[in-house]
């Protein structure tokens, strides 16, 4: 009888590939952000709210829909987890905008609601949209 492989790969395997990285809307999970962090990725976390932060990554209030074009402005990329289909449009423009790649996870079976490249991790769908 033949196993059937799983795909090892992991959301911070993805984004290590990235040298300088802003997550948006960290919330409470802070796990990916501080494995970046200390695979030597620079790591800047937003949240409309103030929240706590690992070692090594810089925290900074803002909202994606009323975006600080600074904050974003040298990233390589901006990722998300669990981004609502409502925050996909904006995310992408604040990723063009910058120059930089979006990457996100969405919660249960929303899909996206723009245009991506889709790759399977082993938690399940990584969604990208490059720069253009």
């Amino acid at each position: 009888m033949g196993h059937i492989r799983r795909n090892r790969t992991t959301l911070t395997e993805i984004l290590a590939a990235y040298d300088r990285l802003v997550e948006v809307g960290i919330g409470r999970r802070t796990d990916v952000a501080a494995a970046l962090a200390e695979r030597g990725c620079t790591v800047t976390a937003t949240d409309i709210y103030d929240r706590d932060v690992p070692a090594g990554v810089r925290f900074v209030c803002d909202d994606i829909v009323d975006p600080n074009p600074s904050i974003y402005a040298d990233a390589d990329a901006i990722y998300a987890r669990n981004l609502p289909p409502e925050l996909h449009r904006p995310a992408r423009d604040v990723a063009r905008e910058s120059g930089a790649d979006l990457l996100f996870t969405t919660l249960g079976g929303d899909q996206p609601a723009i245009p991506v490249e889709r790759r399977t991790i082993e938690t399940g769908t990584v969604y990208v949209s490059q720069r253009s």
